[in-house]
């Protein structure tokens, strides 16, 4: 019977393990039926709004936040429409990448106004769209004559932001995170800050509102940027159907979660769910708006988060329009006299576009320019982090975790591990022996590691050993349906779990108080336990060289697919994470043909001297 111990970081080992690991046979999707865990306490919550922020974040490229440029807003037109000061304004979020907007005003400001921010949704003319249903020029005037500055932006590829398309991406572009929606997360958060740059505007009362596309739009920003607050989402928050657009999608997203959770992150800061009877929100006054209303609670905030539900279909019409009036009055416009969305002279769509009367500034780049640029910034973002941030990042991008309980058993004289709540299973074959636990990993599982010179010399000192069959090794083999579009937005990769059941092996057998653990890779899987090593907190002792691997994209595509590695640091950020941990070259490792260190072990070997 193995020992149940607490140790070092709280790792309790206990007893159940799932039959089935369900990272096989729960392959969730946009349209999977989600429910709103339940939360015992407001710390409990906030311990997940924080796991939640650094997900979507992460998700997006932008764990930790970049560096910001001077957005160099630029005004190419500015008009008079029905007392209201419109200017077409270009911003420029990356340098040579170019987003437009409209900023609507009142004639006439008095001391400090408040701002709203109006990201679009996915109707065909993008943020000058105007019909009944739907009018984003609408909502800016009228909330210009009520006293707001309003900005509304361009998705990415509508309008004149059209550098990039709206639909975007491969292999390369995951890897560093380069997406649509990272992208428009990044130019969300860059129209805080240009709003905020006003004079004209109170820095401490901004909100932001958007309907569909928009409404994921705003409910996204206001989960990462605490300077919104204010939002009102219209016509997106759902359990039943979560987006499945390129700008609504990114990989690791959503794994774990979904929209309701992350609309829940406003609070206790106010916030209207709009919802109608015609879209996938028709369940909302009876699901969705009491399971956030619950998080609100948890602050003794119910007051501060409404439902406006309308018989309709998707839009966001006058009533919807109107609804979001009086909710913005009463939180941050109290004495203004009208919420009515009046018949107003709308002008010629064209006429907001800054494209109609200049082209692009010199130095705007093109798509792959653009990329390039997206790149820079992750390597200057890496360059500049400490290794708290490194690890952090990594961790993030892969999605893993040094669990604070393992449950094991035996099963017909095999080991498996499990983390309560995860269902996973990591198989394995244990051999109990003396002095400190060695975890060793193979490409080729547990019992081809068995088989290797390395592993029988060890055998045969008698020592501690583990010998995993990690997610899709050996007899951890199973059917996984990868097929989905969105698959990765929702699923992790087969290698960032390898990642996780190295590092759920290493939380174990530290519990074992035997001594740091040594972690030994065979065959295939040194970049399994290089980054996980580089991501554990535990002290432990590394074999694991990159063994050649220079921490190309291309290297990265046949080798180690995990979304978003690059652009937290790469095999620069694991080489430095792991450069204080000792490697011990084993006969696996000293192959012929491999005495030579190879740039990235030499790159290793110059961390470690530092």
């Amino acid at each position: 019977m193995l020992p149940t111990t607490i140790a070092l970081f709280a790792v309790i080992v206990t007893s159940f393990v799932p039959v089935n690991d369900w990272r096989n046979t729960y392959t969730p999707e946009p349209e999977t039926h989600f429910t709103m865990p339940r939360y015992a306490s407001l710390a409990d919550w906030e311990r997940r709004r924080e796991h939640l922020r650094q997900q979507i974040l992460s998700s997006a490229g932008l764990l930790p936040m970049p560096e910001k440029m001077p957005l160099s807003a630029r005004v190419v037109r500015r008009a008079n429409h029905s007392g209201v000061v419109i200017d077409t304004v270009l911003l420029e979020t990356l340098p040579g990448y170019f987003v437009g907007g409209n900023l609507y005003r009142p004639a006439v400001v008095y001391g400090k106004a408040p701002a709203v921010l109006s990201p679009h949704g996915h109707w065909k003319n993008g943020r000058v769209e105007n019909q009944p249903s739907y009018s984003v020029p609408a909502l800016g005037i009228n909330l210009a004559r009520q006293g707001y500055v309003v900005f509304a932006w361009d998705m990415v590829g509508y309008n004149d932001t059209r550098q990039t398309p709206h639909s975007f991406g491969g292999w390369r572009e995951r890897l560093w995170s380069f997406t649509p929606l990272g992208l428009q997360l990044w130019n969300s958060i860059r129209a805080v800050d240009y709003v905020q740059s006003l004079d004209l505007v109170d820095p401490a009362r901004i909100a932001v509102t958007g309907a569909s596309g928009g409404g994921t739009q705003a409910f996204l920003l206001a989960a990462v940027d605490e300077r919104v607050r204010l939002s009102a989402p219209v016509n997106m928050i759902s359990a039943h159907a979560q987006g499945a657009d390129p700008c609504e999608e990114a990989p690791g997203l959503r794994v774990g979660s979904f929209n309701v959770e992350f609309a829940a992150m406003a609070a206790p800061r106010p916030m209207l769910v709009v919802s109608a009877s015609g879209d996938w929100t028709r369940h909302t006054p009876f699901e969705e708006f009491p399971a956030i209303r619950r998080i609100y609670e948890l602050y003794g905030a119910a007051g501060q988060v409404a439902n406006a539900h309308f018989e309709a279909r998707h839009n966001y019409n006058r009533a919807s329009r109107e609804a979001v009036y009086g909710f913005l009055g009463e939180h941050l416009q109290p004495h203004s006299p009208d919420f009515t969305d009046h018949d107003i002279h709308l002008p010629d769509p064209g006429e907001l576009l800054a494209s109609r009367y200049a082209g692009l500034p010199d130095g705007a780049l093109d798509y792959e320019g653009v990329f390039a640029e997206w790149r820079k910034m992750m390597r200057a973002r890496a360059a500049r982090s400490t290794k708290a941030q490194l690890r952090e990042a990594l961790r993030n991008a892969l999605g893993a975790e040094w669990p604070r309980a393992v449950a094991s058993a035996m099963e017909g004289g095999r080991l498996v591990l499990s983390r309560p709540g995860y269902h996973d299973r990591v198989p394995g074959i244990w051999l109990p022996g003396k002095g400190a636990p060695v975890v060793v990993v193979s490409a080729g599982g547990a019992e081809a590691a068995r088989q290797t010179m390395e592993v029988r010399r060890l055998e045969a000192e008698g020592r501690f050993l583990y010998l995993l069959d990690v997610f899709q090794t050996g007899s951890a083999k199973a059917s996984r349906d990868r097929s989905g579009d969105w698959f990765l937005s929702y699923n992790r990769t087969d290698d960032a779990h390898r990642v996780q059941d190295i590092l759920t092996a290493l939380a174990f057998a530290e519990a074992q108080q035997r001594g740091s653990p040594r972690l030994v890779a065979l065959n295939g899987a040194e970049l399994w336990c290089l980054f996980a090593a580089a991501v554990a907190p535990a002290k432990l002792d590394l074999d694991a060289g990159p063994r050649g691997f220079e921490g190309t994209d291309e290297e990265f595509r046949r080798t180690f697919d995990v979304p978003g590695v690059q652009q937290a640091g790469g095999i620069q950020a694991a080489l430095r994470l792991t450069g204080d941990r000792p490697v011990f070259r084993s006969a696996a490792s000293e192959a012929p043909g491999r005495a030579g260190a190879s740039p990235a072990q030499a790159a290793r070997q110059a961390v470690r001297e530092e």
